[in-house]
């Protein structure tokens, strides 16, 4: 009788603690993926420029109220990325400065969140001019660029995730976008580029 009423108090004592205990929700995490191999295929040739992109990406115009003709966002449905594409027809030096400038400031408004930026101007082996941006810490866009012939097309790309996870966990899959920006930024040629022969080279 004893033994009962010591284990009736035990487990009294225990369902009360437990109840008590303070609820700890666990960090918000990125669900595990599996990064299918790189592959990729043609833009269309209605654009003024084609590259070559994910095979696992969709490319949608861009439908915000800013946009122009020729803006499409290069969209990874598992990842719930894009690469965001605009692009301007150049007219003369001072347009050409100005979208320099629109461009370095749209990368400078991270500075507030991010840890670094860290630029660097490289040329493609087809000869065009390219600054890359990559951005560190917890902002929107990690890596962003322009591409430009300097006298008649210029086009920026900046790489987004629509989550709210941290940057940190998404790690893997950045850098794996970002891979595929790098591609789009050494195949892209400008329309008056392509001819039959070399299309998609």
């Amino acid at each position: 009788m004893k033994v009962g009423f010591l284990s009736a108090l035990f487990l009294q004592i225990l369902l009360l603690v437990s109840c008590t205990k303070e609820f700890q929700p666990k960090p918000l995490g990125y669900n595990r993926l599996i990064l299918p191999e790189p592959s990729y295929r043609n833009s269309p040739d209605s654009l003024p420029y084609q590259f070559s992109y994910s095979s696992h990406a969709i490319l949608l115009d861009d439908t915000s109220w800013v946009s122009e003709r020729y803006w499409i966002e290069v969209y990874y449905p598992e990842l719930k990325a894009n690469i965001h594409i605009t692009y301007k027809k150049i007219k003369d030096r001072k347009e050409l400065r100005e979208l320099v400038d629109d461009a370095f400031s749209l990368t400078a408004k991270h500075q507030i969140k991010a840890n670094a930026i860290d630029e660097v101007v490289v040329t493609t082996p087809s000869g065009k001019k390219v600054v890359i941006a990559e951005v560190s810490g917890e902002v929107p866009s990690q890596f962003q660029f322009t591409v430009t012939d300097s006298t008649k097309n210029f086009l920026r790309g900046a790489v987004y995730f629509f989550t709210k996870v941290h940057n940190d966990s998404l790690a893997p899959a950045i850098d794996y976008v970002k891979k595929d920006a790098m591609h789009l930024i050494n195949s892209l040629r400008w329309k008056d580029e392509l001819t039959p022969g070399n299309q998609g080279r």
